[in-house]
């Protein structure tokens, strides 16, 4: 599998030795947008919840709700390269995702390769599944959150 390349530059990141900062990340896709959160300190993240990615405006309801409960430092959003690194529709979708989560609530936000996310989050969930540790089934919406949570940890894990 390869390296996921550097994230791209932010418009606002807290440094290394900034306060410690709650994030939101988000893995964004035509159908679900999975949404994880984690802290700067601890430099972990959890699965929160999938939001449906309609155009009509309860995207942006969910997101809006998200982030007042939240209240994040920064949010990052995953872009989905092809293998070779390349964008496609997806990566462009989900670079305007991004620009109008920024422009909309005025938030730092962050881009990250998120290549394999959603197969590692499968994989992930179902290794759960069968070592008993996860008892119910693995639904697409598990894999969004999961996928998310695995952006996030990239994006910890890129930070000194």
């Amino acid at each position: 599998m390869p390296e996921p390349a550097a994230p791209e530059p932010a418009a606002t990141a807290p440094s290394s030795d900034a306060a410690p900062a709650l994030v939101l990340a988000f893995d964004f896709g035509q159908r679900r947008i999975g949404v994880a959160c984690g802290d700067s300190v601890s430099r972990t993240a959890a699965p929160l919840t999938t939001l449906a990615a309609s155009a009509d405006g309860r995207r942006w309801a969910g997101v809006e709700a998200l982030l007042r409960e939240w209240q994040p430092s920064l949010v990052v959003v995953g872009l989905p390269y092809n293998v070779d690194g390349s964008e496609s529709t997806s990566t462009r979708a989900a670079r305007r995702f991004a620009n109008e989560l920024a422009q909309r609530y005025s938030v730092p936000t962050q881009l990250i390769d998120e290549r394999y996310s959603s197969l590692e989050a499968e994989m992930r969930l179902k290794g759960a599944r069968e070592s008993g540790r996860r008892k119910r089934r693995v639904a697409k919406a598990d894999v969004d959150a999961a996928a998310a949570c695995i952006i996030l940890e990239r994006w910890f894990s890129q930070r000194t």
